[in-house]
């Protein structure tokens, strides 16, 4: 009887071992199974987002570093905003040094080097200016059109020179007359048969005269063509001569220190602007179309002067009475071109 007793707690004893082992084994397989997860977890969020470990899917990463530098390439595209720094010129590879936000060379300002010598950066200016101020009639340029004839009589006409005793003189069609801009211009006009003529701008010929058209006077025609002929095709262009002395200066009728206007006469290159010396510095004046500059409220009436051609040379006149109507010459002429 004891016997049997002992016996039966040993073989629920043998077979609670029994079973024993197997869970142990089993909860030891889910704890090695639970490490491994988190394992796996932790390695595929780190280094990259969660976007990247998804796609890591579809294609393995690469095991070797591919960038310049060393490190492995981000899965993110890089922010248009802040460019990635240029290579060195020495080794080619990304310089370190370089600020994300760093301008790229084409905005840097230009060496010493670079800058033109005096006499080029001088005919730069010259060219830029005369491009600036000329308006319609733009030197070197040779312009088409056609020629017609009117009887000039003493030579005045609408830029207001007066009477002339040169009356190889021209009118501007309406639209390169330009309010007056082409007044006093002297150009050269030539025909098909190599015949030319030089005239100065002192009238102004009204619509329907068409651009480029020039109505010269009886006697500047006659040196192209016969007067008979009516119409004759030209080119024509813009000169700088060599005749004028020194240039003068006039005031209006009724000019007074509450009103003025002025002109300039006998100018080798056409007027670009004029302008008053005032307690403010120097005023432009409006031009008319019948080519005098006013001052409306009187500022700078009786002071210094200041002209502009339209290469950009300017002169300074001073010593100019307000005498109205009286031509009072200046003893200073714009440089030939």
């Amino acid at each position: 009887m004891r016997a049997t007793k002992h016996a039966v707690p040993r073989a629920r004893r043998g077979r609670g071992l029994g079973m024993g082992g197997p869970l142990a084994l089993v909860a030891v397989g889910l704890l090695v199974c639970v490490a491994l997860g988190l394992t796996g977890v932790s390695g595929a969020g780190s280094g990259q987002p969660a976007g990247a470990a998804a796609g890591a899917t579809a294609q393995s990463m690469p095991t070797t570093a591919d960038g310049p530098d060393g490190a492995t390439p981000s899965a993110v595209p890089p922010s248009p905003t802040a460019p990635s720094p240029s290579p060195t010129p020495s080794t080619g590879t990304a310089s370190p040094s370089a600020p994300a936000t760093s301008k790229p060379s084409v905005a840097s300002k230009p060496s010493a080097t670079a800058t033109p010598s005096p006499s080029a950066a001088g005919s730069a200016r010259t060219a830029a200016a005369a491009a600036a101020q000329a308006g319609r009639i733009e030197p070197g340029t040779s312009y088409q059109g056609v020629a017609t004839s009117y009887d000039a009589a003493d030579g005045n006409g609408a830029c207001s020179f007066g009477p002339s005793g040169d009356l190889m003189i021209a009118a501007m069609n309406h639209t390169d007359y330009e309010t007056s801009r082409a007044c006093g211009a002297y150009v050269r006009v030539r025909t098909a048969n190599g015949a030319s003529v030089t005239v100065r701008i002192v009238n102004e010929c009204p619509l329907p005269c068409a651009p480029g058209q020039l109505d010269l006077s009886h006697e500047a025609f006659a040196k192209l063509a016969d007067l008979s002929v009516g119409r004759l095709p030209i080119t024509w262009t813009l000169l700088s001569p060599g005749e004028p002395d020194g240039m003068s200066v006039r005031y209006k009728t009724g000019s007074s220190q509450w009103w003025c206007g002025i002109q300039v006469i006998g100018h080798r290159n056409p007027v670009a602007a004029l302008e008053v010396r005032t307690a403010g510095g120097w005023r432009q004046l409006t031009r008319t179309d019948y080519n005098y500059f006013l001052s409306p409220d009187g500022g700078g009436c009786g002071g210094p002067i200041r002209v502009t051609d339209i290469y950009g040379e300017q002169l300074t006149v001073d010593g100019i009475a307000l005498r109205p109507d009286v031509v009072q010459s200046t003893r200073v002429q714009f440089a030939r071109h």
